[in-house]
């Protein structure tokens, strides 16, 4: 089975992580004037879990960026990772953090959020041509040591992302039923993660979450999602970038992650870490 990448680290037994007591609820957004989203994504986001087709970078923009991830894959391959272990790269990458930190993508999150908002994670999910690798359906949350559930994932298009090239697929509304029972994967389920939920159909209808490279997707932490393996000859890169409100608190030092991306952390929990100065 493959290893599991740094934002879905599982711990032994989960024994560490099933000892926090965790608010895994949906927390709906109270946002009667929201500056970069609709009103009716806003309420689309509450309803379904999601919003998407976001447009952020330009045609010009979105080539740069895949030029720039081009060059950080061949870098990460030749030194011996593979195309899901470019995780946490804010820390290490000043071109990832910028993009982390855009304004454009945190001003679409704040509108979910609130105004005091908490950049943590970026991980590339890059499925290769014929990789084999499927993304099994899961819950962020499961993986998080974040309480209270009050945290979003914004997946950048580094590549257009389609149903051919094994785009990510929400189960609309899932987020409504909390925290979900999983079962560890298998060798057999070549399952880049280690978690699957079975059957998703029970809770909500399946929808692919197509982007051209430059858009934008967002969803909750309790949302069920997943993707096919990428069977296509075309690659399928996307950059998660991972934030949740200043008042989520977490557990195993991950609060060193983070970085205020919009407003201020008033009570110092995150720790605000600095831009890396390699691209």
């Amino acid at each position: 089975m493959t290893t599991a990448p740094t934002d879905f680290k599982m711990i032994p037994g989960q024994t560490e992580l099933d000892s926090i007591e965790r608010d895994l609820r949906f927390h709906p957004t109270r946002n009667d004037s929201p500056s970069s989203l609709t009103a009716a994504q806003v309420e689309q986001f509450n309803r379904d879990g999601y919003v998407r087709g976001l447009p952020i970078f330009n045609p010009e923009e979105a080539t740069e960026i895949r030029t720039y991830f081009d060059n950080l894959l061949a870098k990460v391959l030749a030194a011996g990772g593979d195309s899901y272990s470019i995780s946490t790269a804010h820390a290490r990458y000043g071109r990832v953090y910028d993009l982390l930190t855009h304004p454009r993508i945190v001003a679409c999150v704040k509108d979910l959020l609130g105004e005091n908002v908490i950049a943590w994670g970026s991980h590339f999910f890059c499925k290769m041509p014929h990789d084999g690798k499927a993304v099994a359906w899961h819950q962020d949350a499961s993986y998080w040591p974040l309480t209270p559930s009050k945290a979003v994932t914004v997946w950048l298009a580094i590549d257009d992302a389609d149903v051919e090239n094994a785009c990510m697929r929400f189960i609309s509304g899932s987020h409504h039923f909390g925290h979900l029972t999983y079962r560890p994967s298998s060798p057999g389920d070549h399952n880049v993660l280690n978690q699957s939920i079975d059957n998703p159909e029970q809770y909500g209808q399946p929808v692919d979450d197509v982007l051209k490279a430059g858009e934008i997707s967002i969803h909750s932490d309790l949302l069920l999602h997943g993707s096919e393996a990428n069977e296509s000859d075309r690659r399928r890169c996307g950059l998660t970038l991972r934030y949740c409100a200043a008042d989520v608190r977490a557990h195993m030092d991950w609060s060193l992650k983070g970085v205020i991306v919009s407003g201020s952390d008033p009570s110092g929990h995150w720790g605000n870490r600095a831009r890396p100065a390699s691209d």
